[in-house]
């Protein structure tokens, strides 16, 4: 009843300005949990799939069953995601351009360290997050570059993966909201906090026998969770992140349209 309860419920009168996608690992098995934000800030679980990857096609099945249930993206809304290009993928494939994406910056961070010696760990980490700490746009994406430059010399391979998907780990500082809403939305922390209560639940559970099991107690677990939920910090400003996303939307728009009447 609680899986039922928890799978089948309706978001047609919801309004989601954000949403948080991240993997669960339940021993060798893989879940996938999606928590939607709501205008007024508060977190609600939007449900989750059973696989082991986050590939293009589970990621859309996914979502498209979201949208089934009446998720709505007819306004801007904000995706954060830590990178899988699968879930990337999946997103452009469902909702379009009307999907803005911040990457989160705590796992861009970690995996350009993990490209690099152990002596220059908290080196660079200080200095990636010196940048992402910029309030500005400028700012942040030029100390980003020429720490690019610099990584060239020491690791291309950690270089390489600073730039990779660059731009979109700085939707924040682009919206000029990097200040306001960097606690709760620069990192997919809110749905990795979400699995750490959830291993307080079936951290004791050894041996799972089968799937219906296993969605079963996930399904309760994050039911008995979501009472819980705080409001997210700086939920006073999530109308201005609505207003901008829509003035860089509609600022895109015109911008396609001109280059498709040049072309």
């Amino acid at each position: 009843e609680r899986f039922k309860t928890l799978m089948e419920r309706r978001f047609d009168q919801d309004d989601f300005i954000a949403l948080f996608i991240d993997g669960k690992a339940l021993r060798s098995y893989g879940m996938i949990v999606a928590v939607g934000i709501q205008f007024d800030g508060h977190k609600k679980i939007l449900g989750f799939i059973e696989a082991d990857t986050e590939n293009h096609q589970v990621m859309k099945d996914f979502l498209l069953s979201l949208k089934d249930r009446g998720l709505k993206v007819s306004k801007e809304t904000l995706f954060v995601i830590d990178g899988a290009k699968g879930l990337r993928k999946g997103i452009e494939e469902v909702y379009g351009d009307k999907a803005f994406v911040q990457r989160c910056q705590w796992h861009k961070r970690e995996n350009v360290i993990s490209y690099l010696p152990e002596k220059l760990h908290k080196q660079i980490r200080r200095k990636i997050e010196e940048a992402y700490a910029s309030q500005s746009y400028i700012t942040a994406k030029r100390r980003l570059l020429n720490l690019a430059k610099e990584l060239q010399w020491v690791n291309q391979s950690a270089s390489n993966s600073l730039l990779e998907g660059l731009e979109e780990t700085l939707t924040l500082h682009r919206l000029g909201l990097q200040l306001q809403l960097g606690r709760s939305l620069r990192t997919t922390n809110i749905v990795e906090n979400v699995n750490s209560m959830i291993e307080k639940y079936l951290h004791r559970i050894c041996y799972w026998k089968n799937s219906v099991q296993r969605q079963r107690w996930l399904a309760s677990a994050l039911l008995d969770i979501e009472p819980r939920f705080k409001r997210i910090v700086g939920y006073q400003d999530l109308g201005a992140l609505r207003r901008k996303m829509k003035q860089l939307y509609e600022l895109n728009s015109e911008e396609t349209k001109v280059l498709r009447n040049v072309a």
